[in-house]
């Protein structure tokens, strides 16, 4: 995998380019230092005669009037993008802004439902399940029942613009390995590479050689294991095992908000984090608010049918409570 991902457009400046010339140029040395009305000021600097007007006020009109904008931050789209997109001005496989990325389609491309937002050209979108029903290859590369219902196959020629809600959108490049990712991030993937439901809920695997799209809520952090990092904050991780589940029982005794909410089946993580050893990296959004997971809900209901009665009752019971206590 690329480590960091593509950066969006225009380098470190989250405006894109370069400033425009004379945008906010920096004083001269000495200007507004002390000093400036002292005694002595209006006298021409190592001596000699004064020029005229040296030392006067200003008169309407001197000097040329600043140029347009002058240290006012820029307006408008980035440098070296038009104010106005066409489908010849739309980059290939790359950031328009750091929220929406244009894919240059030309074949297939997997696609979550509800990621597109516009698009050039001869794309047709089709359900993973019934567009694998005409092509073999497409349920050798998409292996996860859980999440098959929330992707569609988007096949053609032309530019599609992605989007998440207005999340921080990052491609990356993955060369022969394999990233495990929570579901709920992942916009698009290239056809070449293979999706597989991970055995951590809530997130899946891919596996092979391509690109794909993945959001997260504020810029993406890397890191190194030995690492212990809150579920929620939890991006994917990359080249290494799948993390334990750690409980800091101590918190949990000694905190009474702890405590009950462990008795609802909540967590936060304070007292439960996903703990990784070993070799590889592990991407980190910049915030604990997660997208929500309708897979999650699903996946849920289908293991409800091995409680007994009594069990689904109870459990009925803490959904209840859980639900009361958040509003």
């Amino acid at each position: 995998m690329t480590y960091p991902p593509n950066t969006p457009y225009g380098g470190g400046n989250p405006y894109g380019g370069q400033p425009q010339p004379g945008y906010g140029p920096p004083p001269q040395p000495g200007y507004g230092q002390p000093g400036y009305g002292q005694p002595g000021y209006g006298q021409p600097p190592h001596g000699g005669q004064p020029q005229p007007g040296y030392g006067q006020p200003p008169q309407p009109g001197y000097g040329q009037p600043p140029p347009p904008g002058y240290g006012q931050p820029p307006a408008g789209p980035p440098a070296g993008v038009p104010s106005t997109l066409t489908a010849q001005s739309l980059p290939d496989d790359d950031n328009v802004n750091p929220y929406v990325f244009c894919i240059a389609l030309n074949g297939e491309w997997f696609m979550s439902k509800g990621a597109m937002l516009a698009y050039y050209g001869n794309v047709q979108f089709d359900a993973v399940s019934e567009y694998s029903s005409v092509q073999a290859w497409v349920a050798h590369r998409f292996s996860s029942p859980v999440y098959v219902q929330d992707w569609v196959v988007a096949r053609g020629h032309g530019k599609v613009l992605i989007g998440d809600r207005g999340f921080d959108l990052n491609s990356y490049d993955l060369d022969d390995g394999n990233l495990t990712i929570k579901a709920s991030n992942l916009c698009a993937f290239s056809k070449d590479l293979e999706l597989k439901q991970s055995i951590v809920p809530g997130f899946v695997t891919l596996i092979g050689t391509g690109k794909f799209i993945a959001s997260s809520n504020g810029p993406v952090i890397f890191v190194e294991p030995p690492f212990r990092a809150d579920p929620e904050a939890l991006l994917g991780w990359a080249d290494c095992p799948a993390p334990s589940v750690h409980h800091d029982a101590q918190w949990m005794t000694q905190s009474f908000l702890g405590a009950l909410t462990g008795a609802l089946g909540r967590a936060s993580g304070e007292e439960r984090q996903y703990d990784f050893t070993g070799k590889g990296t592990i991407l980190l959004q910049s915030s604990e608010i997660a997208r929500e997971d309708p897979a999650v809900l699903r996946l849920v209901e289908s293991q409800t049918q091995l409680l007994t009665d009594s069990q689904a009752g109870s459990l009925g019971q803490r959904l209840v409570a859980r639900a009361q206590q958040q509003h």
